[in-house]
């Protein structure tokens, strides 16, 4: 069956990882991104990077360029018509992927390259050592892309803002302590659980040759607290959290089938994307509805599946996004997995590298690379931004889709689920139950600032907080979600 000229496919991807020695060897993000173009062109077997109707770039948070994707054209000598930037957040690159496949079967666009990339490891050092990067400094050309991709929530909540909470690391331990009681497993039982998760995903990265960290580790190495392994966010010792202390690019190129025949790419390069979707959970993680379930992975898994003509168990490679246990448990039981098979082709955010908004460019070109070894199988990535929030799936196979690209937004039955209101003050002063939490340490290991998440009688919530060591210490402990506790009129959480 001959396929439609206008069928979207991907004919090259490229990642970089690179580990300077000194400053005066490190790459800037804009260098990295260039030479994972120049792989993925090389990938796709070209003499040179084409020339392209878009540049996309993943939104950074090491490079301050106005218009990066046009910096990106003149740095690789080639012409483009259009640039564009992402909104922050981790599901950024399988949203490109998503918007950028709908315009090329449309008959909108010819080719595109999407790359994104981060210097965080080098600009950290070069903080450290006082040493002025050149491309960290403010832009102040004027430049701007021609257009901006993606949705820009706000995903903090001021009242969770005013509790000082509002970074990852502290919001995926109370993810994580809310499974584990739903599931009913006692504390230890449930770390040496996820221990072991994470361990296999070490076992990936170690045989990935671009992940940042490739030696595999033992359950018992990744959940023991240490001088080299320190407590984070109760239940979360270091390795156990993303790490974006890397200098990461990457790239994918795609363009229609019938500009990809006139550029001789072999056919063996081709990975066409068979479906996608995007939605997004209920933003502030203070209106959903529970910690223990995510259920805007569940409809948007769903359609993009549906969309595919295919299910889960069809399904020969999974990437799940994995910046924390509690992302992967969440998204398995979303989408219907057992915890227990292969849930990465990198190694994870904590192994294969973490930069940022761009983890899932670098699964996506794994995944495209893994396909053409497997003709005929399929792939599903799940990206994900925010806290559990902003979630984009693709579904990929060599084999071109019966029926074109689809894709699906099903954000207005997402936003009619139950939501639990969000009270404050002394509105929400008294007898309260945790219902998921975590303990924030200081740098030495020491417990320091104990957060919480609690229920009223009525159902709303409350977040509640405590600085008094010992309570902090107490509260690595044992279990304490489904503990009555008290809380003030200030959000100050205290026992008896």
């Amino acid at each position: 069956m001959p396929i439609d000229p206008n069928t979207a496919v991907i004919v090259g991807v490229g990642q970089v990882s690179h580990r300077f020695t000194t400053l005066d060897d490190a790459l800037s993000p804009g260098e990295l991104m260039a030479e994972a173009i120049r792989r993925a062109a090389t990938d796709a077997g070209l003499a040179r990077v084409p020339d392209a109707d878009w540049i996309r770039v993943v939104s950074t948070l090491s490079w301050r360029a106005g218009d990066p994707a046009r910096r990106l054209a003149s740095m690789l000598g080639v012409q483009v018509r259009h640039t564009g930037l992402s909104t922050p957040g981790g599901n950024s690159p399988q949203s490109l992927v998503n918007q950028t496949a709908l315009e090329i079967q449309r008959g909108e666009t010819d080719l595109v390259i999407l790359t994104g990339g981060e210097a965080w490891r080098t600009r950290q050092r070069a903080r450290k050592e006082g040493m002025d990067l050149e491309w960290t400094h403010k832009d102040t050309s004027g430049e701007a892309p021609d257009r901006v991709f993606g949705e820009d929530l706000a995903m903090s909540h001021e009242i969770e803002q005013s509790h000082g909470i509002l970074m990852p690391v502290q919001m995926y331990p109370m993810f994580e302590t809310a499974l584990r009681a739903a599931a009913g497993r006692a504390p230890e039982q449930h770390l040496e659980r996820i221990s072991e998760l994470w361990s296999r995903f070490s076992a990936v990265a170690a045989r990935n040759p671009h992940a940042w960290i490739q030696k595999a580790l033992t359950p018992e190495e990744i959940r023991t607290a240490g001088p080299s392994n320190r407590m984070i966010g109760l239940p979360y010792p270091k390795y156990m959290n993303s790490n974006n202390d890397v200098d990461q690019g990457a790239a994918i190129i795609m363009c229609s089938v019938e500009r990809a025949r006139s550029l001789g790419v072999p056919a063996d390069r081709w990975v066409f994307p068979h479906s996608g979707s995007d939605c997004h959970e209920h933003k502030y993680v203070s209106n959903r509805w529970t910690f223990a379930e995510t259920p805007a992975i569940a409809l948007g898994g769903r359609r993009a599946l549906e969309l595919a003509g295919c299910g889960i168990d069809d399904m020969a490679i999974v990437d799940l996004y994995s910046c924390f246990p509690s992302a992967v448990q969440l998204g398995a039981q979303s989408l219907g997995l057992q915890i227990d098979r292969q849930l990465t082709r990198t190694g994870g955010l904590s192994f294969a590298g973490g930069p940022w908004n761009n983890y899932v460019m670098h699964s996506i070109a794994t995944v495209v690379g893994e396909l053409r070894t497997m003709p005929g199988e399929r792939g599903l990535v799940w990206a994900n931004g925010g806290y559990a929030t902003k979630h984009a799936f693709g579904v990929y196979s060599t084999e071109p889709p019966a029926n074109g690209f689809r894709h699906a937004y099903p954000q207005d039955e997402i936003d009619a689920m139950p939501r639990r209101e969000l009270a404050n003050g002394e509105d929400a002063a008294g007898t309260v139950t945790i219902e998921a939490y975590t303990v924030m340490h200081d740098r030495d290991g020491v417990p320091e600032v104990g957060q919480a998440a609690c229920l009223l009688a009525d159902g709303r919530r409350a977040w509640a907080t405590t600085s008094d060591q010992q309570l902090a210490a107490a509260m690595c402990t044992g279990e304490w979600v489904g503990r009555r506790v008290q809380r003030d009129t200030n959000g100050t959480l205290t026992v008896g």
